[in-house]
């Protein structure tokens, strides 16, 4: 494969500026030595056409029709048919492996901040209301027992930082392989027993049809009444109505979602009144140096393919 230019689409503006990818490639393109034409900013009615590559937020169907190789922002490639690309024969990458740090530090935050109360706080400040939470309302998660649901990547991240809270871990992952810092690890067959002494579980699975609608009705039961529920995947993987009920009913303690079944989140989800629901509008990832990130990805699979190797990330 030959590619003399990449294009950065403009649904990249999701993220961040693709003004910022443009230049940060531009610098890197300038120091390698190859004839490679300097990227520019493609619109779907402008400059597709005069490139071979594309990074991209969203999926075009004239990507299969113009280019050689897309690249996705993003570790999943649930919006992305990987069929359809395989028959035009398209490369197509992702994003997996630079999400760690970011999404790590998202669930710890979250999990801290109901654990000491910082939350609720921040909702009393707006009223600027000087009160204390119940003598035993906060806790420490020092101790407390957490269940990961995935292991790749962004679990792998969160494990690593509820460790260093102290906190002991226990894993889901198809393989039942053993993980780093992870005290035990079932399979998804087990998974009402995997969460079932865990006061935080945690999802960082892909979306597939396997993981679908994983947590249900059956899997939020199995859980203790005191826990809660950490969203960092899709918003597919749990059941919506069922979580709404569960924590309707006080059979959870509370739940931080960063994706929905329906993005954004309707006004009228009971979920934004919840007290102790965190909603965050699926920015778990987000980092001023993500442009950066992708620029790393692209310029190691720029240098793959002088040398003739496979790419790196590739789904299709």
């Amino acid at each position: 494969m030959h590619i003399d230019r990449i294009g950065i689409h403009d649904s990249v503006s999701a993220v961040f500026p693709p003004e910022a990818l443009r230049a940060e490639l531009a610098d890197r393109i300038d120091d390698r030595d190859s004839e490679l034409a300097p990227p520019v900013v493609v619109t779907d009615d402008d400059g597709l056409t005069a490139c071979d590559a594309v990074v991209t937020f969203e999926r075009r169907d004239a990507f299969l029709e113009e280019l050689a190789w897309v690249h996705s922002i993003q570790a999943g490639v649930d919006r992305f048919s990987t069929d359809t690309f395989e028959a035009a024969g398209v490369v197509l990458t992702n994003s997996t492996g630079i999400h760690d740090d970011t999404v790590g530090e998202t669930v710890a935050g979250y999990l801290l901040a109901f654990a000491r109360r910082l939350h609720r706080f921040r909702d009393a400040q707006g009223d600027r209301d000087w009160r204390r939470p119940a003598w035993d309302e906060p806790f420490t998660l020092t101790g407390e027992r957490a269940t990961v649901v995935g292991l790749g990547t962004l679990g792998g991240g969160i494990v690593e930082r509820l460790n260093g809270l102290g906190m002991t871990v226990t894993g889901v992952r198809r393989s039942g392989d053993p993980g780093e810092g992870v005290e035990r690890v079932h399979t998804p067959d087990h998974l009402e027993d995997a969460v079932a002494d865990a006061r935080a579980v945690a999802l960082a699975v892909p979306l597939t049809p396997d993981t679908r609608g994983m947590i249900d009705a059956d899997a939020l039961a199995a859980m203790r009444d005191d826990a809660y529920l950490v969203n960092v995947s899709r918003g597919a993987v749990v059941d919506q109505d069922a979580l709404v009920s569960a924590l309707q009913s006080d059979e959870l303690a509370g739940a931080a979602l960063d994706v929905f079944e329906t993005e954004p989140l309707p006004a009228d989800s009971p979920l934004w009144d919840m007290p102790e629901v965190i909603v965050s509008p699926h920015s778990a990832a987000l980092t001023r140096d993500y442009h950066c990130d992708i620029a790393d990805l692209v310029e190691t699979n720029l240098d793959r393919l002088d040398r003739d190797e496979p790419f790196h990330n590739r789904v299709a």
